[in-house]
């Protein structure tokens, strides 16, 4: 890459990130490493776009760990539009993983299994695949919400979700941006269908590569008391990001605000979501259906499920 090139992206980086980096004081900071790593002569060897990436958002990361910040790669050129470059990319994206609902399955025993990857899309491009599959699964005794492969989202997704487990609506978290500004996520008042019964037990499933709004979805309904988290700490990314187009192949993604749990009083930013029953990724789905099918014998040992849920507990023996 040309050296005019370079700086022209850099110093667009720092710029953006002072302008609207969630943090103020932390942004400062930033901005200024950026600036005296290019003065520094470190970008002046990078041969591509990607390597530049590459070592701008191990930069960018260096401050505070801020695993949204980051100057990401596009192999095919970004789409010259006025839009944010994240919407753009999911809205084809949505279409060919049918919303995310990468699996719905009635398990033996009744237990129902959601996996929703690689991303909890925004409800305008995937509200209606995910009613669809919980529509589907109501009827289970008990859930398994598979997370293990989400890489983020959208928190409107995450609301819609957990009004399906909720009778009315409670408070998620206050989002708040740099500026000061909040606006409070609730979940759904309103579901296409009857919600999934208080009684019936659900289980999130995690992994290390969870990431983001996956992340909101398994710690709101950890924190409210609705579901058990099993399996790996997540990888703590709490901050929701836009993104701004740097270069044809460079997209800089920069958050732009916190979400504040009600309960705690805090988020997961760098910390991750840590499960309540801490196994391995690989493990986790099969140690939660094994505890399903135990409550769900337990609580009524002739429901009408119950041989196949004993036939099941013994595969996994």
């Amino acid at each position: 890459m040309r050296q005019d090139e370079t700086t022209e992206i850099i110093e667009r980086a720092a710029k953006l990130v002072a302008e609207r980096y969630v943090l103020p004081d932390v942004a400062e900071r930033i901005a200024a490493h950026l600036g005296d790593r290019l003065r520094d002569g470190r970008y002046a060897d990078a041969p591509e776009p990607a390597a530049l990436a590459a070592l701008v958002t191990e930069d960018l990361q260096s401050v505070n760990g801020d695993l949204h910040l980051r100057l990401r790669h596009h192999p095919t050129p970004l789409v010259e539009r006025d839009d944010d470059p994240i919407e753009a990319r999911l809205t084809p994206l949505a279409r060919t993983t049918m919303g995310g609902v990468a699996r719905v399955e009635r398990l033996a025993g009744n237990v129902g299994l959601l996996e929703i990857r690689p991303y909890l899309f925004p409800p305008q491009l995937a509200g209606d695949a995910v009613t669809a599959a919980l529509r589907l699964l109501v009827g289970t005794d008990a859930l398994l919400l598979d997370l293990r492969g989400n890489r983020g989202g959208s928190p409107d997704m995450v609301a819609l979700v957990c009004g399906w487990f909720f009778a009315e609506p409670v408070h998620l978290h206050t989002m708040h941006d740099r500026s000061g500004d909040t606006r409070q996520f609730w979940s759904a008042a309103y579901v296409a269908g009857p919600r999934y019964d208080a009684d019936q037990p659900v289980y999130v499933l995690t992994g290390a590569e969870t990431f983001s709004g996956g992340e909101e979805l398994a710690y709101d309904l950890q924190q409210l008391g609705r579901a058990t988290v099993m399996g790996e700490r997540t990888r703590g990314g709490a901050h929701p990001c836009e993104g701004f187009p740097a270069h044809p192949h460079l997209e800089l993604t920069v958050p732009v605000a916190r979400p504040v749990n009600p309960l705690t009083g805090t988020n997961w930013e760098g910390c991750g979501v840590t499960p309540d029953v801490e196994v391995a990724a690989d493990d986790a789905r099969d140690l939660a259906y094994r505890k399903a099918l135990e409550i769900l014998l337990d609580s009524d040992p002739e429901r009408p499920t119950a041989d196949e849920a004993r036939a099941a507990l013994a595969a996994l023996s």
